[in-house]
């Protein structure tokens, strides 16, 4: 069955960096545009990043845009989230699934990870 195992979360004071990864089974991966979600506490989950099957596109929220980076491996399955310059409003906990295209407002798959929580505070 699918499955998103995210990890890299953690403690970080503002101006930190963390990298995040996202190791998926179940699905063709290659095939699908991948993305990182968050959601924080009393919030609704929002898309933060998006990268085409190839990597050739990759898109962000405005909120993240500038320091975050999305990237991912083809052979591994995993997509990762560099994440720089974290504010405290980036707190939340961060999730991967996939879409089939930048445009599509849904992901294709209800499943979720157990995401990984990434908390940005001195």
């Amino acid at each position: 069955q699918v499955q998103f195992v995210e990890s890299g979360g953690g403690l970080v004071q503002p101006g930190g960096s963390l990298r995040l990864s996202c190791v998926t089974s179940g699905f063709t991966f290659s095939y699908y545009v991948m993305n990182w979600y968050r959601q924080a506490a009393g919030k609704e989950r929002e898309l933060v990043a998006g990268i085409t099957s190839t990597g050739g596109i990759k898109k962000y929220a405005d909120s993240v845009k500038g320091r975050f980076t999305i990237s991912r491996d083809n052979v591994q399955n995993t997509v990762y989230l560099q994440m720089n310059s974290l504010k405290p409003e980036d707190t939340a906990v961060y999730y991967c699934n996939a879409r089939t295209s930048l445009g599509a407002v849904k992901p294709t798959y209800d499943q979720w990870g157990q995401g990984t929580q990434v908390t940005v505070s001195s």
